[in-house]
């Protein structure tokens, strides 16, 4: 009799579920194809730099730029690549974005445990000033970084770059982590310090292991920003031999100037390393996105 009874139990649960299943997977279906539609997308800029990078000039003004290659033609990729010294430039960002990653993640750290930790006077206060500095636009900042660069001695040089988007990004990173170490369990701290550690070992040997994702995902936003960067490189570094990947890109369009296929090359080219990039990191940016959401 008892058998029977879990025996209709369990056919019921089963049923029950099967039922719940059957009535979510329209819905589900829906989710997919949603998914699937903004991943066609996103992904089809990056199709359309492809589609016209690797395409003749004649074939694009024939068949525009919607048209299927009839065959590969890397003559505008080899053009960018020679005319716009690619290898330097391709050198120059890694090396600025590199350095921003690095010196605006310590930056980050250090404000963020004055703040959160140390407990600064006016610490309120001091981030209000850095979410400013967040919402700031970089066009209203322009002339002044330009005037302090010249004043200093550093215009021109990659130095000057590095600094200004190191505390430019840091601004958003010490917000960032001064709001994590503020719920950082005491008890840890206590413990450390019973221990006589200093602040210093407290930072290095304590906090910095608990961070650690949260930092490695935050440097690899400095690194991919600073990559994207624009406006400033192109005031800041007018020297051919100093110049990024993005402000070659945006030469290959003037007043009297344009060439399609040239630049679809030279987005085609951009992209690469960020993609590259990326695909090292994807495992870091996971871990470190799942973690933040644990906590």
């Amino acid at each position: 009799m008892a058998y029977s009874v879990l025996s209709d139990g369990t056919t019921k649960a089963k049923a029950t579920v099967a039922a719940d299943r059957a009535r979510r997977d329209p819905m589900r279906w829906v989710v997919l194809a949603i998914l699937i539609l903004l991943l066609a997308f996103t992904l089809f800029p990056f199709f359309l730099a492809l589609l016209n990078a690797v395409k003749a000039s004649a074939e694009y003004a024939v068949g525009g730029p919607l048209s299927i290659p009839r065959s590969i033609d890397l003559t505008a990729i080899e053009k960018f690549w020679t005319v716009s010294d690619f290898s330097r430039k391709l050198l120059n960002s890694v090396v600025i974005s590199l350095a921003v990653s690095v010196l605006g993640v310590l930056i980050s750290l250090f404000n963020a445990y004055a703040i959160g930790v140390g407990k600064v006077p006016g610490s309120r206060v001091i981030l209000v000033v850095f979410l400013l500095g967040i919402m700031v636009p970089q066009e209203s900042i322009i002339y002044p970084l330009y005037y302090m660069a010249k004043a200093s001695g550093l215009y021109d040089t990659q130095l000057s770059v590095i600094i200004i988007f190191a505390v430019l990004q840091s601004a958003f990173g010490t917000y960032l982590l001064s709001t994590v170490l503020s719920t950082f369990p005491k008890e840890i701290l206590e413990a450390a310090e019973m221990d006589g550690s200093t602040h210093w070992k407290t930072l290095w040997f304590v906090i910095v292991p608990v961070l650690r994702p949260t930092l490695m995902v935050l440097g690899t936003f400095f690194f991919i920003w600073t990559w994207n960067e624009f406006l400033i490189p192109l005031v800041m570094l007018v020297s051919n031999n100093n110049q990024t990947v993005s402000v070659a890109m945006g030469l290959t369009r003037g007043q009297n100037m344009s060439d399609p296929v040239l630049q679809a090359s030279a987005a085609f080219l951009g992209i690469i390393p960020t993609v590259i990039f990326f695909l090292i990191f994807q495992r870091t940016l996971t871990r470190g996105i799942a973690a933040g959401a644990v906590k």
